[in-house]
């Protein structure tokens, strides 16, 4: 079972810190989350909000309107508690750092497997293209025509790229859809790989 990013009690502590900084609002709190995580870890509005509320309830936080938005301030109960906890802090932010190591390698090792899987699939509808591309047609004694032979090839053709394209987006939206980041040094291996499998294709032509 993967630890949690924070420990019990480690989130609210935190969250006291970066208003003791600043006034935010929530979304800010969350942006402040996520580049303290190098992006391994954005924290969503169903745990941030509850836990801020429950600071507002304990007089350690409040809370004003700036137009739509609602920013949160450290009240002087707030400091005070982050004063006497400052040795948990700096617990705290060792935790932090431990997460962000822990995270980075998770994704990396996370990364390199989907990246492999692309680079199969590739290799996969390469092939297949290739197949298709030397298939014998089957013996008739009718002549071929030559323009519906090259309809139905480039309709399977079309198949089996619609096919890759399906399993590689879908590769893709679930690695981000499971809070994992996408940079652009993968982006850009992605594309040298699609790069490499046109070219390859080309090259059958």
């Amino acid at each position: 079972m993967t630890p949690p990013v924070f420990s019990h009690g480690s989130l609210r502590l935190y969250l006291l810190k970066l208003l003791a900084e600043t006034p935010r609002h929530g979304y800010e709190i969350i942006q402040a989350l996520t580049d303290r995580f190098g992006g391994t870890y954005s924290p969503s509005a169903g745990t941030i909000y509850p836990r801020l509320a429950k600071l507002e309830e304990e007089g350690l936080v409040t809370k004003s309107s700036d137009g739509r938005k609602t920013v949160y301030s450290i009240t002087d109960a707030g400091r005070a508690e982050l004063a006497e906890r400052e040795d948990e802090l700096g617990r705290v932010e060792s935790e932090v750092t431990d997460s962000v190591r822990r995270l980075a390698h998770e994704m990396r090792t996370d990364v390199t497997t989907a990246m492999r899987s692309l680079k199969a699939d590739l290799a996969s509808a390469a092939r297949d293209a290739r197949l298709s591309a030397t298939r014998v047609p089957p013996v008739s004694t009718t002549p071929p025509d030559d323009r519906s032979t090259s309809r139905l090839a480039l309709h399977e053709a079309e198949l089996l790229l619609n096919e890759f394209r399906h399993n590689a987006r879908t590769a893709l939206r679930t690695h981000i859809a499971s809070g994992r980041s996408f940079t652009t040094a993968q982006l850009a291996e992605v594309r040298t790989e699609l790069d490499r499998a046109a070219t390859a294709l080309r090259d059958l032509l």
